[in-house]
């Protein structure tokens, strides 16, 4: 006789109280940024999952889709320092984490000083972090992984809470350092940001080219994002949704007894344990957001593009058939949905 699955755990009343709270706060930021960002509700919502997870995002997109804009007014709702590095082929890693420089002291003694880099700030724009060498991207990766940086062996935390938003142009790619699959994965998610429609462009265009634009309201403090983001790790997961992130996931790695048939000749490395644990989190911050004081298999499929996206490699037959990851994604997704 199988064993009577483990009770799902509830919410303490106070935790309840926060959740709503936090629902609150989120439609107090969308309707800031909402002042600034015409459209990119998807975006908005992803980097908010993104940051009260606690993880961080590459941003896909091409130039002057307002990338920069939204990380910045973003880190200002909240009362976050922002800063922003432009990654480029002769960046150093000592350009972005600081160093220490020689100072003479008032009593003449000459001692060594510490001068933090760009990366000591709560909201990091990494901009363009595949114009960087493989040097720089390490340095930059091991500050996101780690929350510390190590100068003249001299370790320095960073401040939480630390959220570091990558983009990755998509053309222009010759002379550039595209971050491998292994360092892909260090970000929870990879953000598509896509163009707008047409009623959206025509208001960018009345917007952003009369006045200076407003000032956005501060929403949160860093201190209320930091106990958000842990509640968002209390927020219950019944073990049938274990089971669904785990199947998904499993479901695309080719070879595997899970893998359908479909998917073998498609994709040629599936995503790792890592997903799984992505995919429990993003949904736990989504459930939270949107109010919910439970994971659903809804939220599942809701962040399964972004978390799976830069972790699903597929082969050249996928691309002569024009199949995508997000096309074997859906799929998967779909399936598991029928399947339930």
């Amino acid at each position: 006789m199988s064993a009577e699955p483990a009770p799902t755990p509830e919410l303490q009343s106070d935790d309840v109280a926060a959740i709503d709270q936090l629902r609150g706060a989120y439609d107090q930021l969308r309707a800031e940024l909402g002042k600034i960002i015409v459209g990119q509700e998807k975006v908005i919502e992803e980097l908010a999952i993104c940051l009260f997870a606690r993880g961080h995002g590459l941003l896909m997109g091409v130039p002057g889709l307002a990338k920069t804009l939204l990380v910045s007014r973003l880190a200002e709702t909240m009362s976050l320092s922002f800063s922003r590095i432009q990654f480029t082929p002769d960046l150093m890693p000592m350009d972005i984490t600081g160093t220490e420089i020689l100072q003479e002291t008032a009593g003449g003694k000459r001692e060594f000083e510490f001068v933090k880099g760009p990366v000591f700030a709560n909201i990091v724009l990494a901009d363009e972090i595949n114009r960087a060498p493989s040097k720089t991207q390490a340095a930059m990766l091991e500050a996101m992984q780690e929350h510390h940086v190590t100068i003249s062996g001299k370790g320095h935390t960073l401040d939480p809470p630390f959220f570091v938003l990558a983009t990755q142009n998509p053309i222009e790619q010759e002379g550039t350092y595209p971050l491998p699959e292994a360092q892909l994965d260090r970000f929870m998610f990879m953000i598509g940001v896509g163009y707008p429609d047409r009623d959206e462009e025509i208001e960018i265009a009345r917007t952003t080219t009369g006045a200076t634009l407003p000032t956005l309201d501060s929403i949160l403090s860093g201190e209320q994002v930091l106990a958000y983001q842990e509640l968002v790790r209390r927020v219950p997961v019944p073990d049938h949704i274990y089971q669904f992130a785990v199947d998904l996931v499993r479901r695309t790695r080719p070879g595997s007894a899970e893998s359908p048939l479909w998917l073998q000749p498609l994709v040629g490395w599936g995503a790792g344990p890592r997903a799984s644990q992505y995919l429990i989190l993003g949904a736990r911050a989504r459930a939270a957001l949107h109010g919910s004081y439970m994971v659903r298999e809804e939220d599942i499929a809701a962040v399964a593009e972004p978390v799976l996206r830069h972790r699903v490699i597929t082969t050249f037959t996928a691309e002569s058939e024009g199949v995508n990851s997000q096309d074997v994604i859906d799929r998967l997704v779909e399936e598991l949905n029928a399947e339930g």
